[in-house]
């Protein structure tokens, strides 16, 4: 195990840790956070209840994490059993009463006073269950999880049971907060807001609750900038509207309340970002990304999101902070998320900070490194993944489960301000069908870019030609009809004695020694390859990566967020060169 841990692991709350509001774009007064000590059980499969408690794991981290105080891993052949006792803090009476998971990997069935309240497939999305008709005064909650991580098609990302490389630890079981919330009996179910900053409107939907009418108010400053009764689904003016962008990233608060008749019934807190991603070819024909109508050059990262201490789930919110502001002062304006999806107070913390989101689906299915590393690696990188036994595809229910969690993760984060691009497949990892699936989430979300096969064995769809290149010099690349962008690039690497996950198996493309030598080869790589591109066509980059995870050591940041690995003035140098020229 790992004798390395982050400093927020020392100050966290193990009674309640992570008990900040977790929904921040569907907020009410009514919140009653249930992360904490629950008594655990793994059990094997066959096994019908939970029976002993075989000791305390903290939720909301994984039970193969140090956090939840277990460091247990759990296989395809044992379930996972949580346990607690809670009572209802506010007044229900007349109300219906909604326990809330933010994530749990990988499939569920919740219990509460021994009745079965419901059950829920996908690792990296939240799900709500009812359980008004169930409450008694005190309470048992029982929770029930079965996650074959790399033994079974399903969604994963970079979980496996044995890490290796640049694959990772598994997260099974509880891993986001865990909350309950009292409604009225009507009540709103979902939002999805869309601006529009040509027309100066926004889009207010409440997508769950047919047709309804609904009262918006809108602030600004402090000041309130509309009040509007409207039906669900219209437009409202927001006027003089200010621009959400990396360098002005503008929030504006939004109350939507659910009316019948002229009563509001129930009422949610909200906000929102008026910005627009689009694409138009500058004055040499290149297909250029736009922010906001104006040409904006992306300098990003990619992103993996997991903690020495915590795995997928950070230790805290200021350890999510910490990344991304941490990033934000180092100049870049972008964060690629990894084949993860974060809690929602990241992608919060992203929109008000200014920090623009390509976000990856988790993929799913075995690897097949002939196809995903060697031929790539020998310039053959446009196979059709038509050729599904060569994309280890062949499995049409674990086709449908992708299709399934992508649908899902796509309402789920519709209104993230900072997210500009939507990642379905990287590295042909679990790719199929790529061209109807970048068709099908153009059609869900028309709004944003899709990078429909980020890498390599592109299908000649989606808005970019993504390149990845590690060691081979940049280069070579042929502009066609879409933007060009290098998806991946880098992955320089340094170990910081002291600050590894495991010194014996470290891993990196191009290893270096301090931080002068690494610095050196930074900006010799900026210098000598990137800067050329810049008025050849390229448009965004993203390079390799926030941090060191696990055995990976190519990160700016060492995986215990310690140290920055590499001289800070050089990069925002280079940052502040990286532009449309």
């Amino acid at each position: 195990m790992s004798t390395i841990r982050t400093r927020w692991s020392e100050t966290i709350d193990k009674t309640c840790p992570l008990k900040e509001y977790p929904r921040p774009q569907m907020a009410r007064e009514s919140y009653q956070c249930l992360n904490g000590a629950y008594d655990y059980a793994i059990t094997p499969l066959t096994q019908s209840a939970m029976g002993e408690s075989q000791g305390k794991i903290l939720v909301p981290f994984a039970v193969e994490t140090e956090l939840s105080g277990v460091e247990q891993p759990l296989d395809e052949n044992h379930a996972l059993w949580y346990r607690r006792t809670f009572a209802v803090e506010e007044a229900a009476e007349g109300k219906r009463v909604l326990l809330h998971f933010g994530a749990v990997d990988w499939l569920c069935e919740v219990w509460v006073n021994g009745t079965s309240v419901g059950t829920h497939t996908g690792g990296y999305c939240p799900f709500t269950f009812d359980i008004t008709d169930v409450l008694q005064p005190e309470n048992e909650l029982t929770v029930r999880v079965v996650d074959p991580t790399d033994k079974g098609g399903q969604p994963r990302g970079k979980q496996v049971q044995k890490p290796v490389g640049f694959w990772y630890t598994a997260t099974s079981g509880i891993w986001q907060t865990v909350w309950l919330e009292v409604v009225p009996q009507q009540y709103l179910r979902s939002l999805r807001l869309t601006p529009d900053i040509d027309r100066s409107v926004l889009r207010v939907e409440a997508p769950e609750n047919g047709d309804c009418r609904l009262k918006v108010e809108v602030k600004a400053d402090g000041g309130i900038v509309v009040s509007e009764t409207i039906a669900g689904g219209d437009w409202v003016a927001i006027p003089n509207a200010r621009l959400w962008s990396p360098e002005d990233p503008f929030l504006y608060e939004l109350s939507v309340s659910l009316l019948e008749g002229d009563e509001a019934v129930d009422t949610v807190a909200s906000y929102f970002g008026m910005r627009k991603f689009s694409m138009a070819r500058d004055q040499n024909g290149y297909r250029r990304l736009c922010l906001n109508n104006k040409p904006y050059f992306q300098k990003g990262l990619l992103d993996q999101g997991y903690w020495p201490d915590g795995g997928m789930t950070a230790p805290s919110d200021e350890a999510l902070i910490y990344d991304i502001q941490k990033m934000r002062d180092l100049g870049f304006n972008m964060l690629r998320k990894h084949i993860k999806v974060e809690p929602l107070r990241w992608y919060y913390h992203c929109d008000r900070l200014g920090m623009l989101v390509w976000q990856d689906m988790p993929n799913g299915c075995d690897v097949d490194l002939f196809v995903a590393g060697f031929l790539p690696n020998i310039l053959i990188r446009t196979l059709s993944d038509k050729h599904e036994k060569l994309f280890c595809r062949t499995d049409l229910a674990a086709q449908e489960l992708f299709r399934t969690e992508l649908d899902e993760m796509l309402r789920h984060l519709y209104n993230a301000v900072s997210i500009c691009c939507w990642v379905p497949f990287n590295e042909s990892w679990g790719q199929f069908d790529a061209v109807n699936i970048a068709a099908h989430i153009k059609q869900l979300d028309p709004t944003r870019y899709v990078d429909h096969a980020s890498g390599w064995h592109d299908q000649g769809v989606g808005d970019f030609k993504s390149i990845h290149r590690y060691i081979v010099p940049l280069g070579g690349f042929v502009c066609d009809k879409r933007a060009l962008v290098v998806s991946e690039y880098g992955g320089y690497s340094r170990v910081v004695e002291g600050h590894v996950w495991n010194r014996k198996k470290c891993f990196g493309y191009l290893m270096f020694k301090n931080e002068k030598t690494l610095s050196d080869a930074y900006r010799k790589l900026h210098e000598q390859q990137v800067y050329r591109l810049l008025g050849k066509g390229l448009c965004a980059l993203v390079y390799t990566q926030v941090s060191d995870v696990e055995n990976e050591v190519n990160g700016i940041l060492t995986y215990d967020r310690e140290m920055v690995k590499l001289d800070e003035e050089m990069i925002r140098e280079i940052n502040r060169k990286l532009t449309y020229c």
